[in-house]
C-alpha cells in the first residue's frame, strides 16, 4: 500500500489534460465586473492629443503600440508601463494595444479580447488569463469608456497592409506590430518627434496631473523626513527608499523613474539609484524622487536636507551658493527667454561661487565660453528638462524645438541645479568633500507668472532645517 501511494504521488497531473477539469470548469460563473474607471477628462483630453496629430501629420497613416511588460527571469515580468506617446493619444493602458490612425483621421483601436470561461485561455494562460490575473477590460468596455472604436487585435493586420498613403509607426515597441510594418515603408522617427514637440506644451488637464504629481510627492518626502531616526538606526538608505515606494504606490501608480537616495558620501554621486548605504548622523539626505500619477504623469523633485535638522557649517555653505543658483534660474523662467537661460543663471551663480572659493581660476566669461567649462567638474549634468508622461520628457524632439528654442506657455520644466564635490577629489578641501546638493523644483509657465508646483517644500535652508525638525517624531 505504501508503495502504491509513493508510486502515486510520483506521478503529476495537467487539469488541463483532465476531461473532468475541462468540462466543470467552464460552468457556473456569474457575472463580474470588466468596467474602466478613469479620471475624469481622460479620454477628453486623448481625442484633443489625437486631434493635434492628425493636424500636424495631415493624410498619414499612423501606428503606435502600447508594447509588453519586459521579463524579469523565466516566466516572471516587469510591472506592465504602456508607452507614453501611446498613452497620451489615447488614455488607455492595456498591455498588447495598438492605436491605429487612418489617413482621414479616424482611430481604432486594437485590443485582445476577453477569454471567457468557455475558452481555454480563461484557465490555461496564466500570464493573461482571467483566472490567473483577475477581470480584463474588453473591447466594448475600453471602448465606452474612451470614446474611441475598438477591434479585435486579431485585425491589426489589415488595418496596417499596403504602403500608401506612408505609414508612420513605432518600432521596436511590440513585436507584432514590427513585423506587420517590416515589409512596407515607415518612418518611426519622424512620429515620435512630432509627439515630442506636441508634447511639450501641457493642456490644463496635464497641467492638472502634475500638480496632483507633485503634491503626492511632496507628501512621499515628509513620510521620508518622519523616518530618518529609523533609517540612522539601521534601516539605512534602502529604508527610505521603501517609505517613498510605499507612498508613490498608494497615491499613484508608483515611482516615476529610479529614485535617489543618496546619504553622506553618496550625494554627489549624480544617478546614485543603489540605495543601499547607511544613514548617518551628520549626513545630508539627497533625495531626488517623483510620484507617478494613475495618469503615468511624473514629478521629479529634489531636495538635500540634514539628518538631524541642523546643516553643518560646511554643508551649508554649499547649500547657500546652490539656492542662490536655484533663485536665479528660476527667475529666467519666462515665456519668450531663450529655453538655455534659467540654466545660464544657474551656472552663471555657480562659477562665481566657485571662483570665490578658489576651485575655479578663470574668469567667468572663460569659464562659461564653449572652451573652458572648467566649473563643469563640479556639476557635469545639465539644470533642468521637460517634465511630463516621462521623467525626461519630449527627449526626441529637435534641437531647435527644445535646447536652442524658447521656453512658450504651457511648458513643465524641472530645474535643479547642484554642486557635487566627490570624496576623492583633492581639488577641493577636505571640509567639502563628500558633499553633494540638490536643488530640483517643477515649474510651469504662464503668460504672466511662474507656477512652482513644488511651493509647499521649502528650498531655503532654514526652512528645510525647520522642515526636518517639524516632521521627525516627537
Amino acid at each position: 500500500m505504501a508503495e502504491d501511494r509513493a508510486e502515486e504521488q510520483r506521478k503529476s497531473y495537467r487539469p488541463i489534460d483532465a476531461k473532468g477539469f475541462r468540462e466543470s470548469i467552464g460552468r457556473s460563473w456569474g457575472p463580474v465586473d470588466r468596467s474602466v474607471v478613469l479620471p475624469e477628462g481622460l479620454a477628453e483630453a486623448a481625442a484633443e492629443h489625437r486631434r493635434r496629430l492628425v493636424a500636424a501629420l495631415p493624410g498619414r497613416r499612423i501606428a503606435i503600440a502600447a508594447g509588453h511588460a519586459p521579463v524579469r527571469s523565466n516566466d516572471t515580468d516587469y510591472r506592465f508601463r504602456a508607452d507614453s506617446d501611446f498613452v497620451w493619444l489615447t488614455g488607455c493602458q492595456a498591455e498588447g494595444a495598438v492605436l491605429v490612425i487612418s489617413g482621414d483621421g479616424d482611430a481604432t483601436l486594437y485590443l485582445r479580447e476577453t477569454a471567457g470561461p468557455d475558452e481555454v485561455d480563461f484557465f490555461a494562460n496564466a500570464r493573461d488569463g482571467e483566472l490567473w490575473i483577475g477581470p480584463v477590460p474588453g473591447l466594448k468596455d475600453w471602448s465606452d469608456a474612451l470614446g474611441i472604436a475598438c477591434r479585435p487585435l486579431e485585425e491589426l493586420p489589415s488595418a496596417v497592409r499596403g504602403a500608401v498613403p506612408f505609414m508612420l509607426a513605432t518600432y521596436g515597441v511590440d513585436p507584432v506590430l514590427d513585423g506587420l510594418i517590416r515589409t512596407s515603408p515607415y518612418d518611426g522617427n519622424a512620429l515620435r518627434q512630432t509627439l515630442a514637440e506636441l508634447r511639450r506644451i501641457k493642456d490644463d488637464w496635464e497641467i492638472a496631473q502634475l500638480r496632483e504629481a507633485v503634491d503626492a510627492s511632496v507628501q512621499a518626502f515628509a513620510d521620508v523626513a518622519r523616518e530618518l531616526p529609523e533609517a540612522v538606526r539601521g534601516g539605512g538608505e534602502r529604508w527610505l527608499e521603501g517609505t517613498f515606494d510605499r507612498r508613490a504606490r498608494s497615491a499613484g501608480n508608483g515611482v516615476g523613474y529610479a529614485s535617489i537616495v543618496a546619504a553622506g558620501n553618496h550625494a554627489p554621486v549624480l544617478h546614485w539609484v543603489r540605495n543601499d548605504g547607511a544613514v548617518r548622523e551628520g549626513d545630508v539626505i539627497l533625495l531626488d524622487a517623483g510620484v507617478e500619477t494613475r495618469t503615468l504623469y511624473t514629478a521629479d523633485v529634489t531636495r538635500t536636507f540634514p539628518v538631524t535638522g541642523v546643516y553643518t557649517d560646511a554643508q551649508r555653505q554649499v547649500y547657500d551658493l546652490v539656492h542662490q543658483a536655484q533663485l536665479a534660474a528660476l527667475d529666467a523662467v519666462r515665456p519668450g527667454a531663450p529655453y538655455r537661460a534659467f540654466q545660464y543663471e544657474a551656472m552663471r551663480v555657480l562659477v562665481e561661487g566657485l571662483r570665490d572659493w578658489g576651485l575655479v581660476d578663470v574668469s567667468l566669461d572663460e569659464a562659461l565660453g564653449a572652451d573652458g567649462q572648467q566649473h563643469r567638474r563640479y556639476v557635469v549634468c545639465g539644470l533642468g528638462h521637460y517634465i511630463g508622461l516621462d521623467v525626461h520628457d519630449c527627449d526626441a524632439a529637435r534641437p531647435e524645438t527644445y535646447f536652442a528654442a524658447d521656453l512658450e506657455v504651457g511648458m513643465a520644466l524641472a530645474v535643479e541645479p547642484g554642486l557635487y564635490f566627490h570624496p576623492n577629489d583633492e581639488t577641493v578641501p577636505p571640509e567639502l568633500r563628500g558633499i553633494g546638493i540638490r536643488i530640483e523644483d517643477n515649474v510651469v509657465v504662464h503668460a504672466d507668472r511662474t507656477e512652482i508646483l513644488t511651493k509647499d517644500l521649502p528650498i531655503t535652508p532654514e526652512g528645510l532645517e525647520q522642515w526636518v525638525r517639524s516632521n521627525l517624531p516627537s
